[in-house]
């Protein structure tokens, strides 16, 4: 089995994939990583640049966990994207980050976690950022 982390370069993507590594560790399980953007924004702040994939891939190296790095640009959503690739991979467990929101964020613009949550055909860890991740 394998377990599936939706990253985002902000607070709440590292929060996910630190929890995402030790689970990884403790289940002794690999992990895929997935970053993606339906590409319909000239500049979409949850697509991860080259550097934050390198940085990325340098805690993955360090952690000694084994993983899989994907990066999907166009198609569908990230939260339709997280839960295909745990169905595509029969993961055990997808960890997400979350983060603050409105009550009128919430109603305007929906919710990826939401929906993995309730679309998942597995367990689902969601994890809050802290200090370490850059939030006080």
């Amino acid at each position: 089995m394998t377990i599936v982390v939706g990253y985002v370069p902000k607070p709440e993507g590292r929060a996910a994939l630190r929890a995402a590594v030790e689970e990884a560790d403790l289940r002794n399980q690999p992990l895929h990583v997935i970053n993606t953007s339906r590409g319909e924004a000239y500049v979409d702040q949850s697509f991860a640049s080259p550097e934050d994939l390198a940085e990325v891939r340098r805690l993955l190296e360090e952690s000694g966990v084994p993983f899989e790095l994907e990066q999907r640009v166009g198609g569908r959503d990230g939260a339709e994207e997280v839960v295909a690739a745990a169905d595509r991979l029969g993961a055990s467990l997808i960890v997400i980050g979350l983060r603050r929101r409105t009550p009128t964020g919430k109603l305007i613009f929906g919710s990826d976690a939401q929906r993995i949550l309730l679309d998942a055909g597995c367990q689902v860890l969601a994890v809050k950022a802290g200090e370490a991740d850059g939030r006080g």
